[in-house]
């Protein structure tokens, strides 16, 4: 298995590292879970990279890449949920798309065709990776400040703001994807 790989299934194990630390949700171990969902996060940007510039790339680092992207986010945003960050129907959403997006890139495989992530595709995995980054540090400030109200209103207003954000450009990305492989879609 090559470094790529290695990296993509790091990023695996660190997401169940850092779903349990949330859920634990004391000050320590949100500041834990925080700086592990970055460097999981980084690790989807280095096994690219390093896959590109090593001429690396293989069938199989382009479908487990976006699985463990999947694995991670929603992992994290069902600790969130779990801790009555986020709404119930908007995880839902996410969720649906990411199953429906992978179901699809399973179906190809089984066709011998390989559908890699596209630029819609890689927006809406930043804007969740930027939107969960950004929620970790308003509950880690609300762990350090639970009673200041900029903190209460970042949690109570923008949090939800970012949460439809994310769901907007999350089902952007999906009913693009569903349009751009229409005709294999058809095929099924």
């Amino acid at each position: 298995m090559n470094l790529a790989n290695q990296l993509t299934f790091l990023r695996i194990i660190l997401s169940f590292l850092c779903v349990g630390l949330t859920l634990k949700d004391t000050f320590l171990s949100l500041i834990i879970a925080f700086f592990t969902f970055v460097v999981a996060s980084l690790t989807d940007y280095l096994d690219g990279f390093i896959a590109r510039r090593k001429n690396l790339v293989s069938d199989l680092g382009k479908l487990l890449d976006p699985v463990a992207d999947k694995i991670l986010v929603i992992g994290v945003f069902l600790a969130f949920l779990e801790l009555g960050v986020v709404n119930t129907w908007m995880v839902v959403v996410i969720m649906l798309r990411e199953f429906v997006v992978t179901g699809i890139r399973f179906l190809g495989l089984n066709r011998g065709v390989v559908l890699e992530a596209k630029k819609f595709g890689k927006n809406k995995t930043f804007s969740q990776i930027l939107g969960i980054v950004i929620i970790y540090l308003i509950l880690i400030l609300e762990k350090a400040y639970p009673k200041n109200y900029i903190v209460r209103i970042l949690s109570g207003q923008f949090i939800p703001l970012l949460m439809w954000y994310i769901v907007g450009v999350t089902l952007f990305s999906g009913v693009y994807y569903l349009w751009a492989n229409r005709r294999l879609i058809r095929t099924f």
